[in-house]
């Protein structure tokens, strides 16, 4: 607590001023609370879905360094995919009075309850990455064109396989991500309005027969779901011929999917892997894509999407309308939720310089 000294303090002496100091509480992170009417040197809690995936602890981290560099405190929790755990975090953090949240929530669903508790506490609230559906409750949304996603990741299989050149048939398998993740629409939608035009002119044949996204999903983005999933595919419909591509919307899905793919024999002597898309640009997976496995992911840049959520729980917190560029896209059930989003990039084994290391986002030392 900043102390404020006025002349009448001065004159009180030294018993007043024990007596003022005596009712300022201390937080968890050893400083004092902070005057209710402030927001700079505010806290601000943080929750994450889970410390299982390089990505979100990277989120997690982005978010601190941007909040403390802009003056306040930070409390960041991780939900270890238990969406029971992740409301009672954010209850303690509502307790604890932070003055803004910023959620990447594990169930989009499941935080109706919590979050008008939030509202009642004139907390606002940032949707980090993943819409928060069914609630009033929410603020913002920061995120990446998560449509766009789906298309270069389709895109890419596409101009890989030469489609537009007329060739094939090729087979293909897909998946989605989580079912209770509002993002994983997005991505599968944005690929099959790509890939869809030459499924149905049987350029690409899916032979599980699986094409429908719940059929397809994958949850909680495990990837060894998928790897199960994909040996299960093997299995049943491969007995001959062999898969040539496979849509996969994250790289630690795509790499329980290669793992599979090489049990099965391919990636040996006359049967190569197929083209395996992927997201998030993590760093198992970026050497992966390097080794010639992976084939391609989606890079987008979490030092910037930990900038814009910042920035929208600050201006807020000061009386400023967030910046936004989509007030159409993003329905959540309860309201449509004012959005900023970021672009993301195709990466393969062409680029990955260019755009991971040139970038600052990893050294050529850690891709080794």
């Amino acid at each position: 607590m900043r102390t404020r000294r006025s002349a009448l303090t001065l004159i009180a002496g030294a018993a007043s001023l024990a007596l003022a100091l005596s009712a300022c509480g201390q937080n968890s992170e050893g400083g004092s609370k902070e005057d209710k009417g402030s927001t700079k040197g505010g806290t601000i809690g943080i929750a994450m879905p889970t410390k299982s995936s390089e990505r979100w602890i990277a989120d997690g981290n982005n978010v601190v360094k941007n909040l403390k560099a802009k003056g306040y405190q930070t409390k960041l929790v991780f939900g270890e995919d238990d969406p029971d755990q992740q409301v009672a975090q954010i209850e303690n953090l509502i307790t604890q009075g932070v003055k803004g949240l910023i959620i990447a929530a594990i169930d989009n669903k499941s935080l109706n309850n919590v979050l008008q508790q939030a509202a009642d506490a004139k907390i606002p609230v940032i949707s980090y990455d993943r819409l928060i559906l069914g609630t009033q409750n929410v603020d913002y949304y920061a995120s990446f064109d998560n449509t766009k996603v789906g298309e270069l990741q389709a895109g890419f299989i596409v101009d890989r396989l030469g489609l537009k050149d007329g060739k094939g048939p090729f087979n293909i398998e897909l998946f989605a991500g989580s079912n209770d993740d509002n993002n994983t629409k997005y991505f599968f939608n944005g690929a099959m309005s790509v890939l869809q035009p030459y499924i149905d002119s049987k350029k690409l044949v899916v032979k599980s027969g699986q094409t429908k996204l719940t059929q397809v999903t994958t949850l909680r983005w495990d990837g060894t779901t998928a790897q199960k999933r994909m040996e299960d595919v093997l299995t049943s419909s491969y007995k001959s011929g062999r898969v040539d591509a496979v849509l996969s919307p994250y790289d630690g899905i795509s790499i329980g999917i290669i793992s599979a793919l090489k049990s099965d024999g391919y990636g040996s002597s006359g049967k190569p892997l197929p083209v395996v898309t992927g997201q998030d640009a993590e760093l198992a997976s970026v050497k992966s894509i390097i080794a010639g496995e992976q084939t391609q992911t989606v890079y987008k840049d979490l030092r910037q999407l930990a900038k814009v959520a910042t920035t929208m729980v600050d201006d807020v917190l000061n009386g400023k309308k967030p910046e936004v560029n989509d007030t159409k896209t993003y329905d959540n059930g309860s309201k449509v939720v004012p959005a900023y989003l970021l672009q993301p990039v195709s990466v393969d084994k062409s680029n990955y310089t260019k755009e991971l290391v040139d970038t600052g986002y990893y050294t050529a030392g850690e891709l080794k």
